[in-house]
């Protein structure tokens, strides 16, 4: 699969298309609106690891409800996420609270008590992720979440919540945590934050949702309709066939087409 996507040759308009919309999006303008302005308020490494994280983990539905739901999680937290973490503040919330659709204190108080124990072992989320060889692996996202479960089950009393990470590591596209790594490893000092270094730009991955598939198969960049794991997996090597540094920044345009009335070269309305 991999030989025959290294042979494949992105269509010139493809290719510019892809280039000006990257261009356009990856500006400072699209952070206000974005669940990347919580972790960028934050100048330590820890604090901007747990609200990257806090915030990707509940990025699913519209852009306006998961901004205010992650501003009250900052607000639980006193915007001292770090802070609250290592005092265990979580351990007084209702587990019955509800903080953004079907996530609840239980599973807010579940994450950060791993976090916790990373941050008692390890010190930072980025040192582990280098302890445990993300970096090195030919998928870093899925085997940083791989190792990020066996510590969170352990501090959890075995249990896994999959409202957290998902569980399904085979099958999953991973895209909230390929998001928040996105945040954390791109370095271009627009948008993303750069601030990681167990993980190198070039091993990123696309955070694949539904719009992006979408607008992925209509670009010819993706012929499978499901996606799922191995559909990130290609959609990224193709992209990397473009950008070898840095695939992830495709993310941009692969988001901003067909969301602010950019049309992929006419095709979308035929």
């Amino acid at each position: 699969m991999k030989d025959n996507i290294s042979e494949m040759t992105v269509p010139s308009e493809v290719r510019d298309l892809l280039d000006s919309e990257a261009a356009r999006i990856n500006n400072v303008s699209f952070i206000d609106e974005d669940p990347v302005q919580f972790p960028r308020r934050f100048s330590t490494l820890q604090d901007i690891e747990i609200v990257a994280f806090l915030s990707a983990i509940i990025a699913w539905g519209k852009r306006k409800m998961i901004c205010r739901d992650a501003e009250r999680m900052l607000s639980l937290m006193d915007n001292e996420p770090y802070r609250y973490v290592m005092d265990e503040g979580y351990e007084d919330l209702d587990p019955r609270q509800n903080l953004h659709r079907t996530f609840f204190g239980s599973h807010f108080s579940y994450f950060l008590r791993g976090m916790r124990r990373i941050y008692k072992d390890f010190g930072s989320l980025d040192a582990f992720s280098s302890s445990v060889g993300a970096g090195d692996s030919d998928a870093p996202s899925w085997k940083l979440v791989e190792e990020m479960q066996k510590v969170m089950c352990d501090v959890n009393g075995g249990a896994f919540c999959s409202q957290c990470l998902p569980v399904n590591l085979g099958q999953t596209a991973l895209k909230r945590v390929n998001m928040a790594l996105r945040w954390l490893v791109r370095d271009d000092g627009i948008v993303d934050m750069g601030v990681w270094r167990s993980i190198p730009k070039s091993c990123l991955y696309i955070p694949l949702d539904v719009h992006v598939g979408n607008i992925s198969r209509e670009l010819g960049l993706l012929t499978r309709k499901a996606n799922d794991r191995k559909s990130v997996e290609m959609l990224t090597d193709i992209l990397r066939t473009l950008r070898p540094d840095d695939p992830a920044v495709y993310d941009f345009a692969l988001f901003g087409i067909g969301v602010e009335g950019k049309r992929p070269l006419g095709s979308m309305s035929d």
